[in-house]
């Protein structure tokens, strides 16, 4: 999947097919209760990338006072976030890791999914640059020099979305277990990035945390991902899911349907591609296409029966 700051900018504008996921539960002015959901609450669990970066309260706000309702959010890496929503406490998921995605659907938890956004994943680290890895193309090269000089890499080690790609480009870069000074902290992005500041080393980080917090870091990107001409392996595409209903009776489909409908509607997608910290876009929309992707709906790799 290329994805290029080109086509993000130009994704909008040029769309033809808006998508209106969810159009369940979707009100308007003279029926702001839409589907029965006035006065609900809407419990979405979320990456600490869109949590952490501010995204979500701009997005949140608008469909609270679109509809009438409170998102509670939770902010937890992906695969907590998907744990969250397997035991019924949760109605909607917005993750990043297309892999923990499918089981997801496949274990019949999910319904619904849909493309969101994305942004990319980039390699930063302390402005000396130990490992001299800056100016580079090749993340897996990158990875293998960090391993090879045993400098310091510090993992989310949390099953997050992040830590799943990191756990990719180890394994793409041929390096096992010895990986240099290799600490696990089992924590946020947010986190993570003030670790890997105050004591030296290299991260993954989604460009959209690292730029939230930039001003209050020191650390240099030193490997950029493909919104500027990087790596497509540092593709970081988001989705969002419905947890199914029929698995757990509990759960507010409707609600969960009406906020999918909302954020990948035309107002919703450019709320996310108007959304910036200190002049730098964090996230860009990906809902709206030319034409329509079928495939976002299923496991990537499912295909039908003959």
């Amino acid at each position: 999947m290329a994805i290029h700051r080109r086509r993000a900018l130009a994704g909008i504008g040029s769309a033809v097919t808006i998508g209106l996921a969810g159009c369940v539960g979707l009100g308007n002015d003279d029926n702001p209760d839409g589907a029965d959901i006035h006065g609900e609450t809407l419990r979405l669990t979320t990456t600490t990338s869109t949590y952490d970066t501010g995204l979500l309260d701009e997005l949140n706000l608008a469909f609270e006072e679109r509809f009438g309702v409170t998102v509670e959010t939770i902010g937890q890496g992906t695969g907590a976030a998907l744990e969250t929503a397997r035991s019924g406490d949760s109605d909607v998921v917005m993750v990043h890791a297309r892999s923990q995605e499918d089981e997801f659907l496949e274990e019949g938890y999910g319904v619904n999914r849909r493309d969101l956004m994305f942004n990319d994943f980039i390699v930063v680290g302390d402005p000396d640059d130990p490992a001299g890895i800056g100016g580079g193309d090749d993340v897996e090269d990158a990875f293998a020099t960090i391993a090879d000089t045993d400098s310091t890499f510090v993992s989310r080690g949390d099953d997050s979305g992040t830590h799943t790609k990191e756990l990719e480009i180890w394994a793409e870069a041929g390096v096992g277990d010895d990986r240099g000074e290799y600490q696990e902290a089992g924590d946020g992005m947010g986190e993570v990035l003030i670790q890997t500041d105050q004591g030296g080393g290299y991260t993954l980080a989604d460009r959209g945390t690292y730029l939230s917090m930039q001003s209050e870091l020191e650390l240099e990107i030193h490997v950029e991902g493909p919104i500027e001409d990087g790596p497509e392996l540092l593709a970081n595409p988001y989705g969002i899911v419905a947890v199914d209903p029929a698995e757990h009776d509990n759960v507010e489909y409707d609600l969960a349907m009406a906020y999918i409908g909302f954020i990948t509607s035309l107002e919703g997608q450019e709320l996310i591609e108007e959304y910036t910290v200190e002049g730098e876009q964090l996230f860009y929309p990906e809902a709206i296409a030319d034409e329509p992707n079928f495939q976002q709906y299923v496991p990537e790799e499912w295909e039908p029966s003959e």
